[in-house]
């Protein structure tokens, strides 16, 4: 059965049909929640608001995104609500973001306890440089490193053109690679 064969069920009153949907897109759901709010329980607090609000809002849904678009947008608009109204959620944010960008060069292997603190530096570093992006460049680089979203499913979350998001992901590194080479950190591309 397809999304749009549930989200018809569930319109018609069918609260199973919705409980597969959530079901399907849950993890995604949490993802794009995760990329917003580095704390679990402020991610699944915005994922479980985001199906509440879905399901209510589910006479809206005109298809004109696929429903996991829909949904992860909504998603999106919690997280970042929630993340607002949080106070000092930057100096949590998770540890491996920069992990997920080859372009930063790491020590191979065992490291030697002079590239723990190189690391450790850069690592500070680029939470530093990613908190000091403007909202829509962090905001796109976030969710272009939380999961397994494509550039379209983000602008569609974020409500720019696809153009605007690649070139939002693009600068956003550009900026931290260059702030770190001004720092002397890294010799990155």
């Amino acid at each position: 059965m397809t999304d749009d064969d549930l989200v018809a069920r569930a319109r018609e009153g069918d609260t199973d049909a919705f409980g597969e949907l959530v079901d399907r897109h849950r993890s995604a759901v949490y993802r794009v929640a995760r990329a917003a709010l580095p704390m679990q329980a402020d991610a699944e607090d915005a994922a479980q608001d985001a199906f509440v609000l879905a399901y209510r809002r589910l006479g809206t849904f005109r298809g004109e995104a696929s429903f996991k678009t829909w949904l992860l947008t909504i998603t999106w608009r919690q997280a970042i609500n929630r993340r607002r109204s949080l106070s000092g959620w930057w100096r949590r944010i998770r540890s491996d973001i920069d992990a997920a960008d080859p372009a930063i060069e790491r020590p191979a292997g065992d490291p030697s306890p002079e590239a723990v603190v190189v690391t450790g530096e850069l690592n500070r570093a680029i939470r530093f440089e990613i908190r000091r992006l403007s909202p829509k460049l962090r905001d796109a680089l976030l969710l272009a490193h939380a999961g397994e979203h494509s550039y379209e499913e983000i602008a569609a979350m974020l409500g720019a053109p696809l153009g605007t998001i690649k070139w939002r992901i693009a600068e956003a590194r550009r900026v931290i690679r260059l702030k770190l080479r001004e720092r002397g950190l890294s010799d990155v591309g």
